[in-house]
């Protein structure tokens, strides 16, 4: 995106945050018609990963996930754009949280905690977490190409105080904050593809081979830190639950991929019981797996 057109977006954006929040929906029902019947967007690749995914179910019943994922979607996108413009309290009305007394027991005896973060329903909203949270809260995040959309998409992440550490930095700035002994919880988001060069571990994932990320494994084990997975659950257009899930209070000394594979079977399961809320646009899949020299 060129700099007139992020500065275009950034003005409709200021725009339409001064609506009130029914009009927002009312705009979504018009992108969703757009996207899905119109564009098309990426609608190969939703097919393709829906027939893949689940191989079990019937053309009809792929066709609903589809149009539910898109009419999801289409509110992601609108919620993304207001994101910047949206007050601390508005944010807190629609997005509450369930077992966080998980978190405080780990705070309470000055442990350090891992969550896992999923491209499921809307992960962004919840950027305010470090004025509700009594850890510090640090990012782990990929850098996008584009520059200007990853520095916006950084700043509204650190809006409420948060760290934002590249996956390069996540070991140095984890040291920092050890060493001036504040408690801490570091988000990873783990259903990205890794980069061809950076693939270390394969493990089955929707029916799939899939290359997954082992940072989130190798920084919990080394520390012994706990490890949480955040279930972010649609509650209705705009209101959201983080629904805090335990899922190893201890990690030091478990064998190797135990706790990837945990993180990733768990992100699994939710997605089979409410599949329209994932990211299916994402080419989850555009890694193979090399096949072994006979």
């Amino acid at each position: 995106m060129g700099a007139i057109g992020f500065y275009l977006l950034s003005v409709f954006t200021w725009m339409l945050a001064l609506l009130p929040m029914r009009i927002f929906y009312l705009l979504s029902d018009v992108i969703f018609m757009f996207m899905y019947y119109v564009t098309g967007y990426r609608k190969k690749v939703v097919k393709t990963n829906l027939k893949n995914s689940f191989p079990e179910k019937s053309a009809k019943e792929l066709l609903d996930i589809e149009r539910k994922f898109y009419r999801h979607f289409a509110d992601f996108l609108i919620e993304m754009l207001i994101l910047n413009h949206l007050s601390l309290n508005q944010l807190k009305e629609r997005c509450t949280f369930s077992n966080l007394e998980i978190l405080d027991k780990f705070f309470a005896e000055k442990r350090d905690v891992v969550a896992i973060v999923a491209h499921y329903n809307n992960w962004e909203w919840y950027n305010f977490v470090p004025r509700v949270f009594k850890h510090k809260p640090i990012v782990v995040y990929k850098p996008l190409q584009n520059k200007r959309f990853n520095d916006y998409i950084n700043k509204v992440r650190a809006k409420h105080g948060g760290i934002l550490s590249p996956m390069s930095n996540i070991i140095r700035d984890i040291i920092d904050l050890r060493n001036k002994k504040i408690t801490f919880i570091a988000h990873f988001i783990t259903d990205q593809t890794p980069a061809a060069g950076d693939i270390r571990y394969w493990t089955n994932f929707l029916n799939q081979d899939t290359p997954v990320f082992t940072g989130a494994e190798k920084i919990a084990s080394k520390y012994d830190m706990a490890m949480v997975f955040y279930h972010v659950q649609k509650k209705g257009r705009g209101r959201y639950n983080l629904n805090v899930e335990l899922l190893f209070e201890h990690t030091a000394g478990l064998p190797d991929h135990v706790i990837t594979d945990a993180h990733v079977k768990h992100l699994e399961n939710i997605i089979k019981e409410r599949p329209e809320f994932w990211l299916w646009t994402h080419r989850r899949w555009k890694r193979k797996r090399p096949q072994p020299n006979v």
